[in-house]
């Protein structure tokens, strides 16, 4: 169980801290200032307090937004703390957080700031500008004309050919995470809806309609991350100290066969079979189980997830990614309710991208400060009861995995 977990393999998470998720058309470095002070009060610290900062970075404001870890610190007043800035996609924020808790684990800092903020354009993502054609994510866009709600239609239409998902499934993915993020104050979208609400909604990229396919959004979320030693001394067992006890940022092992956007052509596993966890075709189920490995425990043990719902069809196969049941099953425990609050396993319970959107350095830090206040008991309006253990799910391009685990 967690608890076993030697100090030196885990990190303290002091202090949490979001801005909400909106269209608001500000500079990025104005969410992530705002993410990272309430972190910072939340862990009852100062910014001259912070030895590292980790900033995930995002490619669409320019030069600073390429450089976020001395853009945030800039911001926030130059005080010679060392910094970190990575790209990983949808993954960059739990690169970021890796390389802080890497900083700490290995002695070289005991208190750290990790900040991931996003301004998004208006529509769907569009590729990068530049002539780039040995880049998969450039061909896909101009050759294809394969926008993002495509690729998530595609895994849609193939999970109900494998596994007879109907659209009345996907639709009650959305009801569930509409109604959890009704009261979560960062989420951009707060109404509830019916499945009849969803099911009449445009179609977009059939099957999946608008209320199906998640938005993009500006946002900004932060962490204040410590050694164990640190967080004790600082601390003094006040309130339910939470941990990261693992993180995974894996990579696809060799050769990928599971359809895997840019690569739409490599689909074999409808007539080959379904993929195996650790294998090349196994991507996805691969990133938690590093990640269950590395805190030495399973998905029996898991509490509650928040996971990548890029669509509320995709949502159903990290059920079976994350370990929560057998491949094909992902229907019948959303159905049971298994994952709705009060259910056995919540998932989603912030609300998920579809309350959220994304705003792509953050999401991955936003996922981890939604499982911190859900273990501290702190998710008023949607806690889940008596939450010990978390795992998160994300997915960056490009073979960036994503999984963090956090217990208390």
């Amino acid at each position: 169980m967690p608890d076993d977990k030697p100090d030196d393999k885990k990190v303290a998470v002091l202090g949490a801290g979001m801005h909400e998720w909106g269209k608001w058309g500000r500079p990025f470095v104005e969410y992530g200032l705002a993410a990272a002070r309430d972190a910072l009060a939340d862990a009852g610290l100062g910014w001259r307090d912070m030895q590292f900062v980790s900033g995930a970075d995002t490619i669409r404001n320019g030069y600073p937004g390429f450089v976020s870890g001395a853009t945030f610190a800039q911001a926030l007043g130059w005080t010679g703390a060392r910094v970190s800035s990575v790209y990983a996609a949808c993954a960059s924020g739990a690169v970021a957080i890796a390389n802080a808790r890497a900083q700490i684990l290995a002695g070289l800092c005991d208190v750290a700031l990790v900040v991931g903020a996003d301004t998004t354009p208006k529509g769907f993502f569009a590729p990068v500008g530049g002539d780039r054609k040995d880049d998969p994510d450039w061909l896909r866009f101009h050759l294809m004309g394969a926008t993002n709600p495509t690729y998530f239609a595609l895994y849609a239409r193939r999970r109900m050919d494998r596994f007879g998902a109907t659209e009345e499934d996907f639709a009650q993915v959305k009801v569930k995470n509409a109604r959890h993020g009704l009261a979560n104050p960062y989420a951009r979208y707060r109404k509830e809806v019916t499945v009849d609400e969803v099911l009449s909604s445009p179609m977009v990229a059939d099957p999946l309609r608008l209320l199906e396919i998640c938005a993009t959004s500006d946002g900004g979320a932060a962490l204040v991350l410590s050694s164990m030693e640190f967080a004790r001394r600082h601390a003094g067992g006040a309130a339910p100290l939470v941990t990261i006890d693992a993180v995974s940022t894996v990579t696809p092992t060799f050769p990928n066969t599971v359809i895997e956007m840019p690569n739409f052509s490599t689909d074999s596993a409808a007539s080959t079979g379904g993929p195996e966890a650790g294998t090349a075709a196994g991507f996805r189920p691969s990133i938690a189980t590093a990640a269950y490995a590395e805190a030495g425990i399973g998905p029996e043990d898991v509490s509650l997830a928040e996971v990548y719902d890029l669509s509320s069809a995709l949502e159903l196969d990290w059920y079976e990614d994350i370990g929560l049941c057998g491949e094909g099953e992902a229907e019948k425990l959303l159905r049971d309710g298994v994952t709705s609050l009060g259910g056995r396993v919540p998932v989603n319970p912030s609300g998920g991208l579809s309350c959220f959107g994304e705003a792509i350095p953050a999401q991955a830090i936003a996922q981890v400060c939604e499982c911190v206040w859900q273990l501290r008991g702190a998710a008023t309006g949607h806690q889940v009861e008596g939450a010990t253990v978390a795992v998160t799910a994300n997915q960056g391009l490009f073979g960036h995995g994503s999984s963090v685990l956090l217990s208390r």
